[in-house]
Parts: C-alpha cells; structure tokens; sequence
C-alpha cells in the first residue's frame, strides 16, 4: 500500500470567523444532503443561509476524495429514480440548477449472490417482475402480491412525510386521516410481512437483497423502509456524472447566491440558547455567531448529546425519547484503485451483493458474536465504470469500493486516537479485515489478481473523524419499526429556532435525507409558503 497523500476535492469556502458575513437568516450545522437542501431552499426563498461543516469538504456522505492518482465516492454508490421525470429528478434538478447528470447503470443494476446460487434485478417494474418470475417460477403469485404492496405503499409514504410537518395539536386533528392512509404493515418488520407472501426463503432473500441500503435485516427492519428502497430502485440504478461531489458543488452557488456561504473546517462547539430560545452558535474558535433559526443536520446524537446543554436537554423532556433510538450499524470501507480502465478489466455497471446464505439476520448475529465468522454481507461498487467522465479525469485508471457491516465496539479502544496514527495494533486488525474482504473481490472477479495498486481500509472511527459519526453509522439512527413511530423525530424541536433535518428526520439514504431538506424548509415557512415552493420545484 502507498504512503497517504491529501485529497484535493475540495468544495466550500475554509472557515475563518473573519470571513463571516453576518447577519444570517440562518445557520445550518452540517453540509450533507439535508443541510445543504434547507439551506439552498431557503437561499431560493431570499434567506442568506450560513452552512458551517467541520469536515474539509463539503457534502457530508455525499463528498469524494482522492489519493494516490485514484478518486472515490465515500457513500454514493447509486441513486434510483432519477431516470425520468420524477419528483426525486425534480428536486435534483431544482436544487443544481438542472446542472447535476445522471448515467445509467447496467440493466442487471444489482447482483445478489446468495450462497451458491445467483440472483439479479433488472431495472425496470415490468421488467424487474418478469425476472423475478423467471428465477422464481413456483411463486409468480407471491411476486405478483408483492408488486401489488409495493404500490400500495405510496400513499402510506406520503402520509408518513406529511405527519412529520404537523404540530402536535395538528397532528390529534389529522389522527384519523393519517391512520386511514398509513397502512399497519409500514410498521411491522420485513419478514414477518414477505413470510405471509411466501415460504420460499430464496426468494425472500432477493426480495431482501438490498438490506445494506438501509444497514438492518428483513426480522429487524420496517417494511416501510423495505418497500421505500425497492421502489426507489424499480427502474434501476444511477450514478451522478463526475462523482458524488458534483452534488455539494452544484447546490452550493443557490446558497452564494443570496449572499449564504458553504464554510470547512467550522467545527461548532456548542449551540446558544437563552433558556429554551435559541439565539445562535459558538465555535470551536470561540467566535459566537449571532442567529435565531439554526437547523441541525448532524445527526439526532450530535445535536443533543453533544450540542446542547445537558440540562436543557434534560429540561425539555428528551432523554427518554432519546433511549428510544439507537444509532444503525457501522461499517467498513475500502477503496481500490488499478492501473488500467474499468473497460479493459471488464467491471460491470452493476453492484455486487454477497451473502453467506439466505438467513440474513443469522449471518448478522453471527458476525457480531465471532469476528473469523463470515461478513454477513459485502457489498461491491465500480465507481469507475459507472461514470462517464471518469477517465478524463483519471486516464488509464480504475477505481472499485467494498463495503461490509464491522461493529463499532471492535474499534473502542483506539476512540481518541488520531487519524492515521493509531497504532500498529490498529493497523493490523484493519489489514486483516481488509484482506478478508479483498478475497471476496477476487472470488468474482480473478481477472483482478495482481492487477490492484493500492488501496485503503477505512473503518467506524475513518467515519467518525471525517462526517462525525461517532459510532461509524452510515444511515443515522436505526429504521426499525419503534425508530420510525417516533413522532417526535422531525423537524420541529422543544427549543424555539431549532430545527433538524438530514436522514434521522424522515428516512435513510441521501433521497430520503434530500426529502427531510424539503420536509424542514416547509416547517420553518408555513404551508402558504411551502405550497407556492413546491409548485415551483414540481412543475
């Protein structure tokens, strides 16, 4: 492996508290896809929105990096819904100005290797169900039930979104609108839902076979979130033209536009409050920085367990909201780079998912007991091949990304360490998780032996110093069915001028954290406004 050099994708405007131009309509803390969407919306309505983001770049598990002459996305490895006129391409193209493209991935865009056996999804609704019945012939009926819940549970995913945008008494008043539109199978777990259409346990596993997207599986997730991701991905995937630091540098100029700015490199130490009234924030430079709306997308832990006030936070009743959630799995990452292009090693536009056996929730309990057992899931992306601009800007090269679950108490004793300088203990370990994973790269594609320059392993404690997740999560909070009935997850907060949005508001992914965007910025201007906006974003 090579010595590390600094990355040089750098999007946003390096913090200085003299590079300030107060006063701010309002303050965002974080630069993901939900900060950066409420503070370009805002910007769109006349706000001038100020984006503090402690990170070196900007875009939170949206923003890319790159080392050694390769480039790699830390997150994004695709995007659904995006190849039509939809409204997830609506608020894309509204938020970017109409400048963020999209490529299309293979039509095999997922393959889900279970045990022995091969499975696929192909993109398209009709295509996707004629497949499944092709791999799955015995139960074309389940499939066809299946198909069916998945349409039924639009409505039930817009009355969701809607119930987050009601205050309480609004909410006692929309009660039995919003039952008679949220069908209870949103909130029973994936399993037990898929078991009442089959006992195939094959097929439940391709029906399942993209658990990662959402870090739970089908016995401990929400159908909601199940059926949310399977939908979003019906007509296959996308891959946003340049890499996924193309969407931070594409938003940000709404934001400059209004006189808001995108800062690096501003850790917030605390946010100001004057009794349970919000009157700004302070940085970790001391500097204060005067505002009455701030919006937090840092995360539900960040924001109240390091952010405010103990006592406040206690004073305003949520510590036992906050013993209702819990943070989603941790991860592992690695990120590979060749020196020849993807079309000369033959990397598909296609993720490969690889699964031990059909038993997800097994495979998990497992690896969480015995690290030597197998990984109960790993995940595989061709960054490279699915990105047209790609070798124009790294000619003669190829990238590839591995992804798998690596529970965050493994790497608690090195908390506190600093990056890159975390011992040789620490380094081992990660070595030796990495080669594990770089056997099953092989496994697939033998064609890659030898043919690997380098690469890297990064583990929960890479993601809590680069995005601040201290546990290494990738999706926020868990979206188990308790996590997804807590009315008191969305955007509105007990403190007057504090707000929240990204994926722990609504739901997971960078869609659902774009969503929760959308979701706040209607909060904090009222239904009159927030209808006059969104004709203008879906028109």
């Amino acid at each position: 492996m090579s010595k590390l050099k600094p990355s040089t994708i750098r999007i946003g405007y390096r913090y200085r508290a003299t590079r300030l131009d107060g006063p701010y309509d309002a303050v965002v803390i974080g630069s993901g896809m939900g900060g950066l969407t409420t503070a370009a919306l805002l910007s769109d309505l006349g706000w001038k929105v100020c984006v503090l983001e402690q990170h070196y770049t900007a875009g939170g598990y949206t923003h890319s990096y790159d080392r050694n002459g390769y480039e790699w996305d830390v997150v994004v490895h695709y995007i659904g819904d995006v190849g039509a006129k939809t409204r997830t391409r609506m608020m894309f193209d509204y938020l970017s100005g109409g400048k963020l493209k999209w490529a299309p991935m293979d039509d095999e865009y997922d393959r889900f290797y279970v045990g022995d056996r091969v499975f696929c999804a192909k993109a398209g609704k009709q295509q996707f169900r004629d497949n499944l019945v092709s791999q799955f012939p015995a139960e074309e009926q389940a499939i066809d039930q299946y198909m069916s819940l998945l349409g039924q549970v639009g409505d039930g995913l817009s009355a969701y979104s809607a119930n987050k945008l009601l205050k309480p008494w609004q909410r006692v008043l929309a009660w039995p609108y919003l039952k008679l539109k949220t069908p209870s199978l949103l909130f029973r777990n994936t399993y037990e839902v898929l078991s009442e259409l089959t006992q195939d346990q094959d097929l439940i596993a391709v029906l399942c076979g993209q658990w990662g997207d959402m870090g739970l599986p089908p016995k401990r997730s929400a159908f909601m979130v199940h059926a949310m991701i399977a939908r979003h991905y019906l007509y296959g995937g996308f891959y946003p033209v340049g890499g996924s630091w193309k969407i931070a540098e594409t938003i940000i100029p709404k934001i400059q536009k209004t006189g808001g700015e995108v800062f690096t490199y501003a850790l917030v130490k605390q946010i100001l409050l004057e009794g349970q009234k919000v009157t700004g924030v302070e940085m970790a430079d001391g500097h204060k920085i005067t505002c009455d709306c701030v919006i937090s997308s840092a995360g539900i832990d960040n924001t109240f367990s390091k952010l405010l006030p103990n006592e406040a936070v206690t004073a305003a009743g949520y510590p036992p909201l906050l013993k209702q959630v819990k943070p989603s799995m941790a991860h592992l990452g690695i990120y590979i780079g060749l020196k020849e292009t993807a079309e000369k090693l033959s990397l598909p536009k296609t993720n490969f998912w690889i699964y031990p056996g059909n038993d997800f929730d097994a495979a998990v309990d497992g690896f969480m007991g015995d690290p030597k057992a197998p990984f109960p899931v790993v995940y595989i992306s061709f960054p490279s091949a699915k990105d047209p601009d790609y070798e124009r800007r790294h000619p003669g090269t190829a990238t590839i990304e591995i992804v798998a679950p690596a529970p965050y108490a493994w790497f608690e004793k090195w908390q506190g360490t600093t990056w890159g300088k975390r011992g040789d203990d620490y380094d081992a370990f990660k070595a030796e998780l990495g080669e594990r994973l770089m056997q099953h790269l092989y496994e697939k594609l033998p064609q890659l032996q030898g043919k690997v320059d380098y690469y890297e392993v990064s583990t929960p404690l890479s993601t809590d110093h680069f995005c601040a997740y201290q546990y290494g999560e990738l999706y926020g909070l868990d979206h188990d069915p308790v996590r997804l009935q807590q009315n008191w997850l969305g955007p509105r907060t007990r403190f007057k001028g504090l707000w929240l949005t990204g994926q722990d508001v609504l739901t997971c992914g960078v869609t659902g954290a774009m969503m929760a965007g959308l979701l706040t910025t209607s909060a904090i201007i009222g239904f009159r406004k927030a209808g006059s906006l969104l004709k203008r974003i879906f028109s």
